[in-house]
């Protein structure tokens, strides 16, 4: 389900590069989009779901179903009642916002104000998909992951609709774009109000500030709020530096950062959507042994497809985006520049879903502190590493790759210190076998590599060619490089059958 999603976002990046290209309209539609993107971070998969689920969990195997409705009421009803209060400043301070997370805007009043104007229109999608967030983790911890991996796909049909038929009738015809944002949030909320009604946890808003389940959340929250959301304030500090670059900086990280994501959501977030309420469980149920063997287990399966879509992504970044985006307004200097942040993102793929699969360890064990600790470390490290890479690189154009590397960087950071700390607290104890699992994946990663640099050839050969040739040469890379791993892999001895299973759960 995530991967019909996933794909569906791809066509809707190709529907924005062709209609809207990488100019200064699309630049101010991503900042639009970025600022409530954050809070929902934070308010959704970020910090709320880090905290409600193992409470949620905890409630599931121990007390009764009134006491887990009971709990939902009153967790929806401070959640929504929060949401609203956040979301209605959100569009009233709406150009103070875009001042600060996008200064660069400043010089150019037109850019600004269109910024303005879609940020108030997107930001009520954060309350919108905060909800669903809520509804998502309560059906994950009931064992029902296809339908929250699949709600995303609304948003996607919502922007691809409003992008092809809303914006030929508007005065700015990129401003369909901030519509669709809206309706997207909206009818990923309602999609899944039916399955919580057959569960018989359709909440019954109420204001439960001093629940006892309520003020344990709020507890683990709190320093959640920040660490959970490094990330987002990396990009965000990413978008901010980028608006102060030549115009298009923002869209081509944009472009590049949605490549990336494409493994990172497929695997890591899904992944981690299914560890965190497993590693839950087994911690409320005491069982520190099963509870080390399956974060082995998911460490494994990041090692086996981070590292070929890393060496996949990085040698094939320009075939890539020319067959995806190279139509309409999205030019040749597009595809260049957009390459050089997409290697450079790409190069910290491993790092991405790593803390994907580590921070969850904490969050299940109801410590929230540590990842915030660390995650303080490696964003000060990425704000130091882009001063370090931006400036330099600005001077020949390319500064964007520098924020992009910076973001990389502080990544691989962030994992080694959350892997140390599980280590150290023995938390976590690695299964024998891993010196020989890792050479044998590095051994297919190096055969697979080969294949596809003597396949991608150069970029202006792709550049030249109809886009059903690229589509065609791209798929036969792909497949022919993932034939080429895997060959390489069975071949060294690695089984899928004993790696698919996962450890056994009473």
């Amino acid at each position: 389900m995530t991967l019909i999603s996933r794909i569906l976002g791809f066509v809707r990046d190709m529907v924005i590069a062709r209609l809207f290209g990488a100019g200064s309209g699309a630049d101010a539609f991503f900042v639009a989009f970025r600022i409530p993107n954050f809070w929902r971070r934070l308010f959704a998969e970020g910090a709320f779901s880090q905290a409600f689920v193992p409470v949620l969990s905890e409630y599931k195997t121990r007390r009764s179903h009134d006491e887990v409705r009971a709990l939902v009421d009153d967790v929806a009803g401070v959640l929504a009642g929060v949401l609203f209060a956040v979301t209605l400043i959100g569009v009233i301070a709406a150009p103070l916002l875009v001042m600060i997370f996008a200064p660069g805007f400043l010089d150019e009043p037109e850019r600004y104000d269109l910024t303005v104007a879609m940020l108030r229109i997107t930001f009520p999608y954060l309350l919108f998909v905060s909800l669903a967030a809520l509804a998502s983790a309560m059906l994950n911890s009931y064992g029902g992951f296809a339908v929250p991996a699949f709600t995303p796909v609304f948003l996607n049909l919502a922007m691809i609709g409003a992008a092809i038929w809303l914006s030929p009738h508007l005065a700015h015809p990129v401003t369909a774009l901030a519509w669709g944002v809206f309706l997207g949030g909206l009818v990923q909320l309602l999609f899944q109000l039916p399955y919580l009604k057959r569960l018989k946890l359709l909440p019954r808003l109420r204001w439960g500030w001093k629940d006892e389940g309520v003020r344990r959340i709020i507890k683990l929250m709190a320093p959640a709020i920040f660490g959970v959301s490094v990330t987002q304030i990396n990009l965000l500090f990413d978008t901010l530096i980028a608006s102060l670059l030549v115009a298009g900086s923002v869209s081509w990280l944009y472009y590049s950062d949605r490549l990336v994501e494409f493994p990172l959501g497929v695997f890591g977030i899904a992944l981690a959507t299914v560890m965190l309420p497993s590693l839950s469980q087994e911690h409320a149920r005491a069982s520190p042994e099963k509870f080390s063997h399956t974060l082995d287990w998911a460490l494994r399966w990041v090692l086996l497809i981070g590292a070929p879509a890393t060496v996949g992504l990085v040698l094939l970044a320009g075939p890539m985006l020319t067959t995806l985006f190279h139509y309409g307004e999205f030019t040749a200097e597009d595809v260049r520049m957009s390459r050089y942040s997409l290697m450079a993102f790409a190069s910290g793929l491993l790092g991405y879903i790593s803390i994907k699969i580590l921070a969850p360890a904490f969050y299940a064990r109801q410590d929230t502190r540590t990842p915030v600790r660390i995650g303080m470390i490696a964003m000060l490290a990425n704000m130091a590493l882009n001063v370090l890479f931006v400036i330099p690189l600005a001077g020949f154009g390319v500064g964007h790759a520098g924020i992009a590397f910076a973001t990389a960087l502080a990544a691989f950071l962030n994992a080694g210190l959350l892997y140390r700390r599980l280590r150290k607290q023995a938390i976590y104890q690695p299964q024998s076998g891993w010196g020989g699992f890792a050479l044998r994946v590095l051994g297919a990663n190096a055969a697979m590599g080969l294949v596809l640099w003597a396949g991608a050839g150069e970029l202006a050969d792709w550049l030249e060619a109809r886009s059903l040739l690229r589509a065609v040469q791209l798929m036969l890379l792909v497949l022919g490089g993932a034939a080429v791993y895997l060959a390489a892999l069975w071949l060294s001895g690695v089984r899928f059958k004993t790696l698919l299973a996962r450890p056994a759960h009473e």
